[in-house]
């Protein structure tokens, strides 16, 4: 693995996130209009107000796309402000994670380099999750390109692969790409899946929500060269 990869860990390009999370949000906030009501006895009303709170909308669901429909990005629309340090060799079953000293909210964007065959987890520009991953087979590769996070199952199994175990899943596209749990070990390969380690898996099922953006390159990296490390 590069002498890059090495000192700062796994970096990809991204974008496009700026629009699609605008979509969403403007989806989202967009409350369905009241019945008029009566007018409330007045009595009554002054004795107690019953009158129900107004419902809270709900997220909307972003479309799904297939494999072949991935979104391009643009490698401007993500700021780097912290990489995480990860000293040493980076290999298969390896993961990092490190929240201290990144913002407990923000827009999450996970990003995924084939190549290097690592994944990163952004909060806010700050990586605070980083791993090596399993990928597409030659037959079945993995997709390129931005894809939105549109389906969250902790306890899922293929309905394709002979009920194998995914879990932690977290569906990218229509025809059945997610990233899940897996056994990283070097030498195997998933029929499109992003495989990452279980433990792993689950720490980024818990910062995640659906809607984030996974944004999948085959060598593309993203410009850390203003971003901390550690």
């Amino acid at each position: 693995m590069s002498g890059f990869l090495k000192k700062h860990g796994p970096k990809l390009a991204i974008g496009g996130v700026v629009a699609m999370t605008a979509l969403v949000i403007a989806a989202s906030v967009d409350r369905p209009a009241f019945e008029g009501r009566a007018a409330p006895d007045t009595a009554a009303t002054a004795e107690k107000n019953t009158a129900s709170p107004a419902p809270t909308p709900a997220l909307a669901k972003p479309a799904e796309l297939r494999s072949d429909q991935g979104m391009t990005v643009d490698p401007n629309a993500l700021r780097v402000k912290r990489v995480l340090k990860i000293d040493g060799p980076f290999r298969h079953g390896d993961f990092a994670w490190d929240e201290k000293g990144a913002p407990t909210t923000g827009r999450v964007v996970v990003t995924v380099d084939l190549r290097a065959q690592t994944l990163s987890v952004f909060r806010d520009g700050y990586e605070i999750g980083a791993a090596v991953i399993l990928y597409g087979a030659t037959d079945k590769p993995s997709p390129k390109g931005a894809f939105p996070i549109t389906q969250k199952i902790a306890d899922y199994y293929s309905r394709t692969y002979d009920n194998a175990p995914m879990p932690f899943a977290q569906r990218l596209t229509s025809d059945g790409v997610f990233i899940h749990g897996s056994d990283v070990q070097w030498g195997r390969g998933t029929h499109g899946c992003i495989g990452v380690p279980k433990a792993f898996a689950e720490k980024l099922f818990g910062v995640t929500k659906v809607g984030d953006l996974v944004v999948i390159t085959d060598g593309k990296m993203l410009d850390v060269s203003k971003a901390q490390v550690g």
